[in-house]
């Protein structure tokens, strides 16, 4: 059966000392969606972010930016699948991977947080069985530098690479929406960058 795409959430830390940073990229898909159709995100306290609703096709979605930190994400996220009712599975959850390099994006149906401290705390509040894009960032090279890196801007090439994979995301977002993950993920996946 298919179900359709409701809400995406963008991952990040609110402010402008985080906003061009590494940990941001979820946020920066989706401000990039809200930005393609023309629809400003307004803040919404009782949703802890910033939303807005944009048309796909035939379908509406709701575009979430939480403006919490990062590790009380899941707040903003149960607060509004819970008012719109929205099923966990309908729900997409752009954040930043580590474990790829910068300008690979890949799309996932549930699993762990994989220490992503933003996806720990949506599981926490809602479960695992939602979708997520994973959006490259490369890594440090050693774990006690990864937070000094994704709280930093990447390189020159490295943001050219990391706004080449929100392009491709942003490509094939309609078959997810319509709630073809398969397709969409076919489509993704075998991309070359």
């Amino acid at each position: 059966m298919r179900v359709p795409i409701q809400l995406i959430v963008g991952l990040g830390n609110p402010g402008e000392a985080y906003a061009d940073t590494r940990h941001n990229v979820g946020a920066w898909f989706t401000q990039r969606l809200a930005e393609q159709d023309n629809a400003p995100l307004q803040t919404e306290p009782k949703f802890h972010g910033r939303t807005c609703l944009i048309q796909s096709d035939t379908h509406k979605i709701r575009l979430l930016i939480p403006t919490t930190f990062m590790n009380n994400s899941g707040r903003a996220v149960r607060a509004m699948a819970q008012f719109y009712q929205i099923p966990l599975e309908s729900i997409l959850v752009a954040h930043d991977e580590l474990d790829f390099p910068a300008g690979i994006v890949r799309l996932k149906k549930d699993g762990g947080h994989g220490g992503h401290n933003g996806l720990r705390d949506i599981v926490q509040h809602l479960g695992p069985n939602f979708y997520r894009l994973r959006i490259g960032i490369g890594h440090p090279g050693h774990s006690s530098q990864v937070s000094d890196y994704v709280l930093s801007r990447p390189s020159k090439e490295d943001y050219a690479l990391i706004t080449y994979a929100i392009e491709q995301a942003i490509r094939i977002l309609p078959e997810l929406v319509l709630g073809d993950a398969q397709k969409a993920m076919q489509q993704l996946h075998t991309d070359e960058t």
